[in-house]
């Protein structure tokens, strides 16, 4: 624990000016980031008597070792790199909500040629129009099978949409009238797109028009006594009403409106978001928090719209926010939603009528979402602290393991041979520290010489890092020495290291307990692998695949955990997602391999290029029998560039000719030619219970 007199800054060293400031532990990564329209008001606060701060703030000081700041001219701009310094350092002080569940959004990609509808989840895209969140997937298809009726927009994949392109014959939809068939050229390309406009409108909020334009058709038609016309006319009106119905009216203004509720204690928040647009509920979504700094109400809604309309822009961000709580100051905060939003925004409270009344209903949600995650975490949270406490008292640990790694090889009868490492952190994944290696130490099958290789570079790397955060306490200058070779095959040297500035770096962290996938030869040769090294803080064992077995170095019997242990049971996850990481990658490296063709030894010539060389002369055969000037034809391909091939191809020998074993008959050599569709290999999961067969065929 620090003490943070030691490093208080020194007085009027600190302006007093806005600025965003970071403090650092004694790994120098960021635990903390904060924003302030007086530096030096907001950071003397932290340097008081520890006994007048807030628990949290209290811990958040003393795990600290150094503060440091950046001084900016407006406080729009402080909550702008605030933001961004929280999105890029994830310090782990600082309110981060986490959305409960991924929501689906009803998505049309009109940056296509032809627009497709359809329910798309995560990282939004640049020219597609988003429609949500909803709570379920099905509803948006539901919402979707109304409206096709009327707005007969491509709703089928790229594969469905060449296929029927190729034949001349559209898919189900295409018949039943529920698909206009761009594919088969029923619509040109801008009539579709007129169609997938109009499907927008409707979905933003403009229904009324749409439907008493309708609605006069309808009566025209009847006039002329075109009777079949009147009835299809009636028949979209009625869908197109009961796709509205699906989202009853819940203010009477045609308001487009986001409204947050927040339930909180004194551990965690719980944040509620209604999307109203043309006065309906058109989407819902809910975050939960750890309240591990202390913050006010305000300060949670600040984080909350920080976290809403960070990566949005234009329409997405509505003309009115209604909140609980207004953050303090809120004048930066509104000036900085109407940038993102291009016009004015309006943040404010709701105090009386159907807005309050709505705001009511949502603040009730969130009432119910915080109690479901306490009962739910609070199951977790016993189950994960039972199982780390067993470990602990089964391993004979002087504490429960909060960080665990463990490793596994995988191969193919000796051929690409490589290893996973995967982290858990309080018994829960942490995919984003995932690290995977090339063995290139030695060629052929060895999982213990594999093993001690990969220990060796993992913990090779964690002791450069600490030498250069200053940590290196054996008096020694250096790291022990060795050929360090990285994933990507990077000899590792001082030079290779990026300087320190709080981002999380790859092997910086040290874990608690190494987990091998094995029994005791990669036990023995983990653990002398960190024996070298001279760590001596870290504990290793190894659970055997046969029996579940859990090995320690330098014991002759194993220890068996009871089968209804529930640390026996996260060590079986932990094995298992590291099989899965590795043998994931495996076969990656192994499809690539047969994938390759004499154009990957082409220097500089890229994927993009090597697929427009192919697709332009239809197989490697035909493109080595051109001539340089055919080549250059190829758009992207210079003189240069096509004499490098052509000299390539040359010396390449050609693949030997196809034989149809049925037959015996020799078949046209067409060496990789041009597939009608490409696909990835498939990634089969590997789970506990995959047979011990599989696995000494793929391990």
């Amino acid at each position: 624990m620090a003490d943070p007199s030691s490093y208080r800054p020194k007085p009027g060293q600190i302006p007093d000016s806005p600025g965003v400031y970071k403090f650092r532990d004694e790994h120098r990564r960021v635990i903390y980031v904060g924003k302030a329209k007086s530096l030096r008001q907001r950071l003397a606060s932290y340097f008081q008597d520890l006994a007048n701060l807030h628990p949290r703030t209290r811990t958040m000081v003393t795990t600290a070792a150094s503060v440091e700041w950046t001084v900016v001219s407006t406080e729009v701009e402080a909550l702008q790199l605030e933001y961004s310094w929280i999105k890029e350092y994830d310090p782990r002080f600082n309110v981060k909500y986490r959305d409960d569940k991924s929501y689906p959004h009803l998505a049309v990609t009109m940056n296509e040629e032809f627009p497709r509808v359809q329910v798309m989840r995560g990282a939004k895209k640049k020219g597609v129009r988003y429609f949500g969140p909803y709570g379920h997937a099905w509803a948006i298809r539901d919402t979707v099978d109304l409206l096709l009726r009327v707005f007969p927009v491509r709703t089928c994949s790229a594969g469905v949409f060449k296929n029927a392109s190729r034949t001349g014959r559209p898919c189900l939809l295409g018949y039943i009238g529920k698909c206009s068939a761009p594919c088969v050229g029923r619509v040109s390309p801008e009539e579709h797109r007129d169609l997938a406009e109009e499907f927008c409108d409707f979905m933003a909020g403009r229904t009324g028009t749409y439907i008493r334009r309708l609605e006069q058709q309808m009566t025209e038609a009847a006039e002329e006594m075109e009777y079949e016309r009147a009835a299809r006319l009636r028949d979209d009106i009625e869908a197109l009403r009961k796709a509205m119905e699906k989202n009853a009216v819940v203010l009477a203004d045609a308001t487009d409106a986001d409204l947050m509720a927040l339930a909180e204690d004194e551990l965690e928040a719980a944040v509620q978001i209604f999307h109203v647009r043309g006065g309906r509920v058109r989407g819902q979504r809910g975050w939960v928090t750890d309240k591990v700094e202390a913050v006010t109400t305000g300060d949670l809604v600040e984080h909350a719209l920080q976290q809403l309309y960070g990566e949005e822009t234009g329409d997405s961000v509505p003309k009115e926010v209604l909140v609980p709580a207004l953050p303090e100051p809120v004048e930066p905060v509104q000036e900085w939603l109407t940038a993102r939003r291009g016009s004015n925004v309006s943040l404010r409270i709701p105090q009386r009528g159907d807005k309050k009344a709505l705001m009511e209903t949502v603040q009730r949600n969130a009432l119910q979402a915080l109690a479901l995650h306490k009962t739910r975490r609070a199951s977790d949270l016993t189950t994960r602290s039972r199982a780390l406490e067993e470990i602990a008292e089964a391993l004979d640990l002087d504490s429960a393991p909060l960080r665990i790694e463990c490793y596994d090889i995988s191969h193919l009868q000796g051929d690409d041979v490589v290893a996973s490492m995967v982290v858990f952190e309080d018994g829960l994944q942490r995919k984003g520290e995932y690290r995977r290696f090339q063995i290139k130490g030695f060629a052929g099958q060895d999982d213990v010489r594999s093993m001690r290789e990969v220990i060796t570079r993992r913990f090779r790397r964690y002791l450069v890092e600490k030498e250069k955060t200053g940590e290196w306490t054996d008096g020694e200058d250096t790291v022990p020495e060795a050929a360090e070779i990285l994933a990507d095959g990077t000899p590792l040297s001082g030079s290779t290291l990026a300087e320190d500035d709080g981002r999380p770096k790859r092997f910086a962290y040290p874990p608690q307990l190494v987990v091998v996938d094995g029994g005791r030869p990669q036990v023995a040769a983990a653990q002398r692998a960190l024996d070298e090294l001279g760590i001596d803080d870290i504990a290793v064992c190894g659970l055997a695949k046969r029996l579940e077995e859990v090995w320690l170095p330098g014991e002759d019997d194993p220890v068996v955990l009871p089968r209804s242990s529930e640390g026996l049971y996260l060590l079986q996850r932990v094995r298992d997602e590291a099989h899965r990481f590795a043998i994931t990658y495996q076969r990656a490296k192994r499809a690539k391999r047969f994938r390759s063709g004499p154009l990957d030894d082409v220097p500089g010539l890229g994927e993009s290029r090597k697929q427009a060389l192919i697709k332009h002369f239809g197989s490697v055969k035909k493109l080595r029998s051109a001539t340089i000037d055919q080549i250059c034809e190829v758009p992207g391909v210079g003189r240069k560039t096509a004499e490098t091939i052509a000299v390539a191809l040359a010396q390449a020998a050609p693949a030997a000719p196809a034989v149809n074993t049925a037959t015996g008959e020799i078949m046209e050599d067409d060496e990789h030619a041009a597939p009608e569709t490409t696909a990835g290999p498939a990634e089969e999961p590997v789970t506990a219970g995959a047979s011990d067969e599989r696995r000494g065929q793929e391990t």
